[in-house]
């Protein structure tokens, strides 16, 4: 028997985060090659949701809401992140007046680093940079969730 909020074909939480494998990753409005393609997604390591498991067919939500399902293939376990609207500074420390490292504009993707259970900080990596964010300027983590590289 599955457990609630587990994926059926994985056994993995649902819903849970993961990335986009590549460039060019069709979304579809069911699970199968049979339903029609509603969007094309290209940009590689882009964060999405997943919530729904079916066969080796995963359904996702992205940042604007955007459902629809993906083939497992498409899909990396590796955790990123996207800014959302409004330019997030990344600093040094995990602290709201550390020194900044990078000033990060909305739509930049970076990987996840680590991000402690409940702690309002999480470290990041955008192309050369490295430090931390506020976990509430980034969508790819759960609000209180716990992510390790």
């Amino acid at each position: 028997m599955v457990e609630p909020g587990t994926g059926v074909n994985t056994g993995l939480p649902i819903p849970r985060y993961a990335s986009l494998r590549s460039n060019d990753v069709n979304l579809r409005v069911g699970p199968g090659t049979i339903y029609p393609v509603e969007w094309i997604y290209r940009r590689r390591q882009l964060p999405v949701e997943i919530i729904g498991e079916s066969e080796s067919w995963r359904q996702i939500r992205d940042m604007d809401g955007t459902t629809g399902w993906l083939h497992a293939a498409s899909l990396n376990g590796r955790r990123t992140f996207l800014v959302k609207a409004n330019e997030v500074m990344l600093r040094r420390r995990a602290e709201p007046d550390a020194t900044p490292v990078a000033r990060l504009m909305p739509g930049v993707v970076g990987r996840i680093v680590s991000c402690p259970e409940n702690r309002p900080w999480c470290e990041v990596r955008a192309g050369e940079y490295r430090g931390f964010v506020p976990r509430r300027g980034i969508w790819g983590v759960g609000a209180i969730e716990a992510v390790a590289d």
